[in-house]
């Protein structure tokens, strides 16, 4: 069974290293405004998922996915050099969905808010429907023990 510390430290490196060459090397003018969100080892070191996001539209997005592709064999043979390890993992990018997912996760927040403001409105306004306390106070048992008593005594 693999190392999954070791398959940890091999991601953060790989992230390091894609992240380096795709600011340094990889000067495909398609390639926007890209981040290396995370990346994930399989326990036999074998593969490598990286995400990423792009800054810009989804013509933007699209273009770098393309630059992405096409650079991956230069950056998969650095991969190697860098980690030195015996077989280099094959790569593979992904568009993360963090910032969707964000940005649908602020608006559920905003609607959330939004009705809880209301609800607190409406119960400013609200009025009781039976009595403001309908709970018995220990105050109100001795009166009614006092009540019984006097009816036992007559």
């Amino acid at each position: 069974m693999a190392d999954t510390g070791r398959a940890r430290k091999l991601a953060e490196r790989v992230q390091q290293v894609v992240a380096q060459m795709l600011d340094t090397r990889v000067k495909d003018p398609r390639l926007g405004f890209v981040t290396v969100t995370d990346v994930r080892v399989t326990g036999d070191l074998q593969h490598a998922d990286v995400y990423y996001t792009v800054l810009g539209d989804d013509e933007a997005r699209a273009d770098s996915a393309k630059a992405l592709e096409s650079a991956k064999g230069i950056i998969r043979s650095e991969v190697g050099r860098q980690t030195g390890i015996r077989l280099t993992p094959t790569l593979a990018f992904h568009l993360d969905a963090v910032p969707e997912t964000a940005a649908h996760l602020e608006e559920a927040l905003a609607l959330a808010a939004r009705r809880d403001a209301e609800v607190q409105r409406l119960a400013a306004q609200a009025s009781y429907a039976g009595e403001a306390d309908p709970y018995r106070r220990p105050d109100d048992e001795q009166d009614e023990q006092s009540d019984q008593r006097g009816d036992d005594q007559r």
